[in-house]
């Protein structure tokens, strides 16, 4: 399947967002809401829940599966306050040794003028910041899209899993035509010279591992999509919680020293 044909998977409404894999896969989980600063972005969803027998903090850049649910999420797109609401979060998981699993589909963090005005680059700077030295184990997995800065604001973890039909990439396939050719309708030549599917991200080091997905993608069979992330999920809290945290803080910290 060549890239173009990902990144058409990887925005259909169809395909199961953040939302749906929050109630599959936790048990008891409480949304909770605001940054404490402005207010709350219902683009990103964060909360407590458990997987197993381990309480968990979980937070989902969410986008919506109909037009109302969009408008409600923006489209997936984070103002700063969902990424300081996300970045409190991470903050409770650190204080209360929980650990963090975020689940990334965003085309990019918001980029509307008022976004600029509350500190949108700010907003993602401090939680990469914070994501690198935050003392509790990190799990980030890309569902869907992967946008530049606003994917990454979540994606500083000590496990970056993709789903195979996810992408990752510095900028949309449209927006990268549109500045290297002055032509946006060459958004699949685009896609394909990026290099951003899973299987060549995991090539590159960027990632650690790419999620298998039901034939046809993971909106054909949501449940089993789910069910298999859960079991994959149980198994690697368990690693992660009986490793030293100075040393998970080290891996993590060189990982992506590494890539610069």
């Amino acid at each position: 399947m060549n890239a173009w044909k990902k990144v058409t998977i990887a925005r259909l409404n169809e395909r199961p967002n953040a939302k749906f894999y929050i109630q599959s896969i936790f048990d008891k989980f409480i949304e909770f809401h605001g940054d404490r600063s402005f207010g709350d972005d219902k683009a990103i969803i964060g909360g407590i829940g458990s997987i197993g027998n381990v309480n968990i903090t979980v937070i989902g850049i969410a986008k919506g599966q109909n037009t109302k649910e969009n408008l409600e999420r923006n489209f997936g797109m984070p103002h700063p306050e969902g990424y300081r609401k996300a970045l409190r979060l991470m903050k409770q998981a650190e204080k209360f040794k929980r650990p963090v699993i975020c689940f990334v589909d965003t085309p990019g963090a918001f980029c509307g003028v008022e976004a600029e005005e509350r500190g949108q680059g700010y907003a993602i700077a401090q939680n990469l910041v914070e994501m690198m030295t935050l003392k509790t184990p990190i799990i980030s997995i890309f569902i869907g899209e992967g946008g530049s800065g606003g994917a990454l604001a979540l994606g500083v973890a000590d496990r970056v899993w993709m789903l195979e039909n996810s992408i990752y990439s510095i900028l949309s396939p449209e927006g990268f035509a549109s500045i290297l050719w002055k032509d946006a309708s060459r958004a699949k030549d685009a896609a394909n010279a990026m290099k951003i599917t899973a299987n060549e991200l995991l090539d590159f080091g960027i990632i650690d591992k790419v999620i298998k997905e039901p034939f046809g993608g993971a909106h054909k069979n949501p449940e089993v999509m789910a069910k298999d992330l859960k079991q994959q999920l149980i198994e690697e809290i368990e690693v992660l919680r009986t490793m030293n945290l100075e040393e998970l803080m080290k891996m993590r910290y060189d990982k992506f020293r590494n890539m610069a």
